[in-house]
């Protein structure tokens, strides 16, 4: 199975790992209606549990492009689609260069692209990342480890307006005050659990089943992957791949994401985006997309209670027109 990073050199497995639940599989098989010889993108391969669902879907023999920044996820999505051989292309880039692993590799056009916006369990529960609190480790954040700026850059380098304009606007944290001023007081901060501690102790500890530093860690691991704009190009992007009725299908797990998502996807099924009241059509739209779920399709009681990380997941599918 062919394995290439962005200066396409080969990426081998050391060793073996651990493998993420996949969330909302037969959701989001249904929603790509993986069709047999289809052409598929996993624009965020992750461990490789959506790309081996497609692969093995039923007799479809369809092959799949899968992307992802983190070396580690794909060296184990690797090793989980070892069987599909030729079938499966796994590269090391962003999602947000779709368009030329794409085409390089005879994906365009495409029967369907989907994007699961979520962390791997790895990711979270992995050593020496920083994205937990529970643990001991480096305030990393990154998924990308060729990048040099990390977590410890922007909570020991932000001014203390700018740490609380990023922990307010990506957290949604209404003490990002408060926090950014504890924060700035206790530098140099040099791990995820030093960090976790402080925030327990401005916050007055656990409220209910959040712990005080989700909020925080989630906004600071959205600016050090610059993670919403992202999205952003990258819807914009993959819709460019799909051919006559592709699908798309986006897993998103926070509000942000999920607006983002559900604004993309409405404009592009508009044929119109003129102000009310203009008595004729001057947008110059073309609609792109028609919707499949008008609302966002959710885990069901049974996943949940399997994989409480599949609770805030929300799938979103529309198809190109």
């Amino acid at each position: 199975m062919p394995v290439i990073d962005q200066e396409a050199s080969l990426i081998r497995l050391t060793s073996k790992e651990a493998y993420h639940t996949p969330v909302m599989v037969n959701e989001a098989l249904q929603g790509l209606e993986v069709k047999p010889g289809g052409l598929y993108i996993d624009c965020t391969v992750g461990d490789g549990g959506h790309a081996e669902a497609i692969l093995g879907f039923r007799d479809a023999s369809c092959s799949l492009l899968g992307l992802d920044l983190d070396d580690s996820a794909i060296r184990a999505s690797s090793e989980r689609l070892e069987r599909y051989g030729s079938r499966a292309i796994l590269i090391r880039t962003s999602y947000v260069e779709a368009w030329d692993a794409a085409t390089v590799h005879g994906f365009v056009p495409c029967d369907g692209v989907l994007m699961d916006l979520g962390l791997s369990s790895r990711q979270l529960d992995g050593a020496e990342r920083g994205f937990t609190f529970r643990e001991d480790q480096p305030l990393d954040m990154r998924f990308d480890q060729g990048q040099k700026f990390s977590a410890a850059d922007v909570v020991n380098e932000y001014s203390e307006r700018h740490l609380a304009d990023v922990i307010f606007s990506y957290g949604e944290e209404r003490s990002a005050r408060r926090i950014a001023t504890a924060i700035v007081k206790e530098r140099p901060i040099s791990s995820s659990l030093a960090l976790a501690q402080l925030l327990s102790r401005v916050m007055g500890g656990r409220r209910g089943k959040i712990h005080p530093a989700t909020k925080t860690f989630q906004a600071l691991r959205i600016e050090v992957n610059n993670e919403l704009e992202n999205v952003k190009q990258g819807l914009n992007n993959v819709i460019k791949l799909l051919g006559p009725r592709g699908r798309l299908a986006v897993i998103a797990y926070h509000s942000l994401e999920d607006r983002i998502v559900k604004t993309f996807l409405k404009r592009a099924a508009a044929a119109c985006v003129c102000p009310p009241g203009i008595p004729s059509c001057v947008c110059g739209q073309t609609q792109e997309l028609r919707l499949i779920s008008k609302k966002p399709i959710t885990a069901s009681i049974e996943e949940v209670q399997k994989n409480p990380r599949s609770r805030s997941a929300r799938l979103r599918v529309a198809e190109h027109v």
